[in-house]
């Protein structure tokens, strides 16, 4: 045995066994070699059957096998090998499946041997190789046909058999085919290495192939069905034909290969160029820094221990404007920045003491003109043979620009780019500090006044965001000329100012503050040739609520100011204990709000709308109202805002809209008379924005079979024109839908009338406000009538809301308005008290041929009795 197996089988040496053991496998040990042998023995076994078995065929059969043999190893000697890969394969294996299933497992079992026999001496010069590869391919192939055969005729008998199951049963026989085959092989090279086999790394290595011997098998099945149908004439014409294709991907595969091997070869000649570069550059590099280290450019001195200065370079000299006789016997020390020379001195003994190699530090250097030169100092131990006493080197670096450059950085960080003013992580360190002087010293005092602009967003609306920046810098430089020295003026974002006042009197300087700067903002400001005038809301609040944080402060003072905002813009307010309850109210409400959508505590009622002119009902407005568990019947002026901001207007619009729809067919279903009654329902400037909205309301109305011209939708005016860029598509796609659109509270709202020839809109819902103030020679009559005027003229319905007087319904019905509600026709009604109306109005008709529907009805109830006599009042 040889050395390079020493496990191998022992046998006396010399013997004729030894000899041909050491000639066949030298390196295999003793369980590869008893391995072989045992495969070699059952494989020549199967194939001697096999012979035996195929003897007793017919002629013809002989002739095909014979045929299909002499195919599948002329393919062995021409195998199609996969580019970028080790592994080939030979189409000869259709040809042998096809035996499979033409004459049984005996005759593929020859076929396959003699198919591995050609591959195996075209790949191996080993005879080992030579004599299993064929001996094990035939056992393989006997033992996977004949599980095929017993399979079919099993599947055969119980009447189970197709061609598909034919097609599927012959690739899972190929699969087992070759995974049994590789097996048998591969087993000899783990068993010479004493490795497991890893089915894992078996098929991750060769899983492939099993994917390619499944499709020859599906090939052959095909070619067998052929043969079933039309006879052997079309294997004759096969075979060219496969033989044809496996040439032409045999040779498509070689010139892939070509291709590959060409661009490797450029490859590798590129990289050797790019080597060449590299090794170039690095020598050019290496000799640039030995010529840099040769003629330093950055200062550099020898020091003794207490820091006398022994020796030093020209760029030191220059570094500090004195000659090198000037420098050379004097204390380093006397060169520096006083306030630095103990740091220096500190680090010289920290060297010396050897607590460190080396230090750096930055410090300042005194130049001959009286300047100061930052630079950044290393200092290291420095041991010369030449010299008896030790010493230390120093290296100093010029760092002004970069000191430059930071105090820039710093400055950046810390302001606004556009005004110069601290930006916000700056005010709140500023805040902090100032938070934390109090606490210390109780006897000191700070304010925060908190400015937001009222009318920014139309500034850049209306001429463009650089005037809005113009703006910005012009109010600033305003605030800024209106406070003291040493008060902080911030830039907190958009057009959002903070001032931080220390050492006042509480909030009496504070207010004075906010007072002067209302006065200084209200004067004109010219942006762009334009002349405008601005106003800001501000919020105080003052240390005196012992804060602890800067969040806390600003939140604070951020409330005051939407307080003073809420009440009417343009003033101030300060911030006390009641506001910051009544943000948490509204934070506690909030998540009482959403609760109450998941429990159902919404529910609507329904205010009636009228034809001024002739009484009669033309629909209802539906109002969302909040059964609160503790706090009863809320309406939508308590929590629609809060619904607004934190975005939970989009559920409950969609509850409103589902259950409307669903109302308004429940009543237009009552009578022939009430289909032509409609809903109005109440949106936010939010959901018009929401891109799924018309989808949405598409679904409702399809849902509840309201027909789309019945349904009107409301925006306030204001909310409109805040929103009207992104709300312009949703609006088009609601009108193509046929949905009503009208403004709400027309007349409070700003430069509505350039939008309102163009927006789909409808009708007109004329404010509140001024249908309040309505009485002979008020000037609201004039606008009133100027709102009616304009609707008739663009086409537009106009309704009037909040009419509460007999007075006021004359006057609108004189100025022509058309329809109108309001408490002195009817309140809102809960759903079951409109139904009491409907059947009174119903009834009223019905008694009386021509009479108004507004004639009062009997037993229709004391709510809708009421409804109806106001509606009599209308008519009359």
């Amino acid at each position: 045995m040889s050395a390079a197996a020493p496990n191998a089988i022992d046998a006396p040496r010399g013997t004729w066994w030894v000899r041909l053991h050491h000639a066949l496998m030298p390196d295999y040990n003793r369980k590869a070699a008893v391995y072989w042998w045992l495969m070699v023995a059952v494989g020549a076994i199967t194939l001697v059957h096999s012979a035996q078995s195929v003897a007793t065929l017919p002629l013809d059969a002989l002739l095909q096998i014979l045929a299909g043999g002499a195919i599948a190893m002329l393919a062995g000697v021409f195998p199609v090998r996969i580019p970028r890969s080790k592994n080939s394969f030979a189409a000869g294996e259709i040809f042998i499946f096809l035996l499979v299933l033409l004459h049984g497992p005996a005759a593929a079992a020859l076929a396959a041997a003699g198919e591995a026999l050609v591959g195996s001496w075209r790949t191996s010069k080993r005879w080992t190789s030579r004599i299993a590869s064929p001996t094990m391919a035939a056992l393989a192939m006997f033992a996977a046909g004949s599980a095929l055969q017993a399979a079919l005729a099993a599947l055969k008998a119980r009447g189970l058999l197709d061609e598909g199951v034919l097609l599927v049963a012959s690739m899972l026989f190929a699969i087992a085919y070759f995974a049994m085959n590789s097996v048998f092989v591969t087993m000899v090279i783990h068993l010479k290495r004493d490795e497991r086999l890893r089915l894992r790394e078996f098929w991750s290595s060769f899983g492939w192939v099993g994917i390619v011997y499944a499709g020859c098998a599906s090939v052959a099945t095909l070619l067998f069905l052929t043969f079933e149908k039309f006879g052997v004439g079309v294997l004759m014409a096969a075979g060219p034909i496969v033989a044809m294709l496996l040439t032409t991907l045999h040779y498509f595969f070689r010139q892939q290969e070509a291709d590959e091997a060409l661009r490797k070869a450029q490859a590798a000649e590129r990289e050797s160029a790019q080597l060449a570069r590299h090794l170039r550059e690095l020598r050019d590099s290496e000799e640039r820094f030995h010529s840099a280290f040769t003629h330093a450019s950055i200062g550099m001195a020898l020091v003794s221990i207490d820091g006398r200065v022994l020796q030093l370079n020209p760029a030191l000299s220059t570094l500090l404007g004195r000659d090198g006789s000037e420098v050379i016997g004097r204390l380093f020390n006397d060169f520096l920045d006083p306030e630095d020379a103990s740091s220096l001195a500190q680090q010289f003994a920290r060297v010396v003491q050897r607590e460190v190699e080396a230090t750096a530090v930055e410090l300042r250097c005194r130049h001959r003109s009286g300047g100061k030169v930052w630079v950044a100092l290393h200092c290291g131990y420095f041991s010369d043979p030449k010299s008896s006493e030790p010493c230390l080197i120093l290296q100093a670096q010029d760092i002004a620009a970069r000191r430059q450059a930071e105090g820039r950085l710093q400055h950046i960080a810390y302001h606004d780019g556009l005004t110069n003013l601290p930006n916000r992580h700056r005010f709140h360190e500023c805040l902090t500090q100032a938070i934390d002087r109090v606490r210390i010293d109780g006897r000191r005092h700070f304010s925060v006044i908190f400015l937001d602009f009222d009318r920014f967003k139309l500034i850049n609306d209306s001429l463009g965001h650089s005037a809005g920046d113009e703006f910005l810098v012009k109010v600033a430089h305003r605030i800024r000329e209106n406070v003291r020295p040493n008060d902080i003026v911030a830039r907190l974002g958009g057009d959002e100012f903070a001032i931080l006042t220390e050492d006042i009197e509480r909030e009496r300087y504070a207010i004075a503050l906010a007072e002067r700067l209302q006065i200084a903002l209200r004067q004109p400001i010219e942006l762009n040739s334009t002349e405008i005038t601005t106003s800001a809301s501000i919020g105080i609040t003052s240390s005196g609520f012992g804060y602890r944080t800067p969040e806390e402060v600003l939140r604070d003072a951020d409330i005051a100011m939407y307080r003073a905002k809420s009440q009417g813009k343009a003033r101030y307010a300060l911030f006390d204990g009641a506001l910051h309850a009544q943000v948490a109210d509204q934070l506690r409400l909030e998540g009482e709000l959403r609760r109450a959508i998941e429990s159902g505590q919404l529910w609507l009622a329904y205010q009636p709308l009228y034809e001024l002119e002739s009484g009669r009902l033309s629909g209802f407005e539906a109002l969302a109202r909040w059964h609160h568990p503790e706090r009863g019947l809320l309406g939508p002026s308590t929590f629609i805002p809060i619904a607004e901001e934190s975005g939970l207007i989009v559920p409950i619009t969609h509850y409103v809209l589902e259950r409307a729809c669903a109302q308004l067919k429940s009543w237009q279903a009552r009578d022939p008379a009430m289909l032509d009654l409609r809903m109005q329902v109440n949106v936010s400037g939010l959901d018009l924005t929401q891109s799924a909205f018309a989808g949405r309301v598409a679904r409702t109305l399809l849902a509840s079979g309201v027909n789309p011209a019945h349904l009107t939708l409301e925006i306030t005016e204001t909310m409109l024109m805040q929103r009207l860029e992104h709300a312009v598509d949703t609006m088009a796609r609601l009108q193509e839908l046929g949905v009503g659109l009208s403004v709400d509270d027309f007349g409070t709202g700003y430069s509505s009338l350039a939008y309102l020839s163009r927006l789909p809109i409808n009708s007109l819902k004329i404010d509140r406000s001024f249908v309040a103030q309505l009485h002979a020679g008020n000037n609201n009559s004039e606008i009133v009538k100027a709102v009616v005027t304009l609707g008739t003229s663009l086409g537009k319905s106009v309704v009037a809301e909040g009419i509460e007087t007999s007075a006021q319904l004359a006057q609108l019905r004189a100025l022509g308005c058309r329809f109108g509600q309001g408490f002195y026709l009817s309140h809102p009604l809960a759903a079951v008290n409109v139904d009491a109306l409907l059947d009174a109005l119903s009834a009223a008709k019905s008694d009386r041929r021509h009479a108004c529907w507004s004639e009062p009805a009997v037993h229709a109830g004391r709510k809708a009795e009421r409804l109806l006599a106001a509606a009599e009042l209308i008519r009359a």
